[in-house]
C-alpha cells in the first residue's frame, strides 16, 4: 500500500464522523425551523440595526442577528476543540487544522438543510428563492459558501507558508473532495427522507393531545 493510499484511508473515518456530525445538524435545525429559515419565526430576539448586528451582517452577506444563531455557530465550533479541552496539546498547526475544517463542515450543515429540506430542495437551491442568501451568487453557490471554502484553503496553506509543510494543504483537499462526495450521495437519498418527513406530519398522525 502507498503512502498516498493510507493517507487517504486513514482520513476516511474523520470524513465519515464530521459529515455525519453535519447532517444531525441539518435535520435537527428542519425539525426545529421547517420551512422558514434563519430562524424567521422562531421565539427568539432579531437584529439588523444596533451596531454590532451591522457587524455581523458586514460578514455574513447582510444576514440578521439572532439569538439563535448568536448560540448555535459556537456550539460546533467547542465542538470541534474538544479534543484540545481534554488534554491535546495546542499548537497553530492544529488550529489551522480545527478552523480550516469547521469552515467546510459549516457550508456542509447548511447546504444539507436546503438539501433535505421538502420545501427547498435542490430545484429551490437559487438565488431569488432564498431571502437570507440574497446577496451575490456565483453560479449555483451563495457568496458566503464561496468565501468560506477559499478562507478554509487559505488558513490550510499556513502550515506550508510559515514552515514548508504542505501536510494540512493535502489532508484539506482530500477532506473537502471527501465532504462534497457524501453531499452527493446524500442529495440521491434526499427524495427518500422527504417522503418520510412528509409522511410524519400527515393529517391526523400527531398524537399531541
Amino acid at each position: 500500500m502507498s503512502d498516498l493510499t493510507a493517507f487517504f484511508l486513514a482520513a476516511l473515518p474523520r470524513i465519515a464522523f464530521l459529515f455525519g456530525f453535519a447532517l444531525l445538524f441539518a435535520l435537527v435545525e428542519i425539525e426545529i425551523e421547517g420551512a422558514d429559515g434563519w430562524a424567521s419565526k422562531l421565539p427568539t430576539w432579531y437584529r439588523r440595526s444596533p451596531a454590532y448586528a451591522r457587524l455581523y451582517g458586514l460578514f455574513m452577506s447582510g444576514k440578521p442577528l439572532t439569538g439563535y444563531h448568536a448560540i448555535m455557530f459556537f456550539i460546533p465550533l467547542c465542538a470541534f476543540h474538544i479534543g484540545i479541552a481534554f488534554g491535546q496539546p495546542w499548537s497553530l498547526g492544529l488550529e489551522a487544522r480545527i478552523v480550516a475544517a469547521y469552515l467546510v463542515w459549516s457550508v456542509t450543515w447548511d447546504f444539507l438543510w436546503f438539501l433535505l429540506n421538502p420545501v427547498y430542495g435542490w430545484g429551490r437551491f437559487r438565488k431569488g428563492e432564498i431571502w437570507w442568501h440574497s446577496r451575490r451568487w456565483i453560479g449555483r453557490a451563495p457568496i458566503d459558501y464561496v468565501n468560506a471554502i477559499v478562507t478554509s484553503f487559505l488558513v490550510a496553506v499556513l502550515p506550508l507558508i510559515l514552515r514548508g509543510r504542505p501536510w494540512l494543504l493535502i489532508e484539506h483537499t482530500v477532506f473537502v473532495a471527501g465532504m462534497a462526495a457524501l453531499t452527493a450521495l446524500c442529495a440521491l437519498a434526499a427524495p427518500l427522507y422527504q417522503r418520510w418527513y412528509r409522511h410524519m406530519r400527515r393529517p391526523g398522525a400527531d398524537e399531541r393531545p
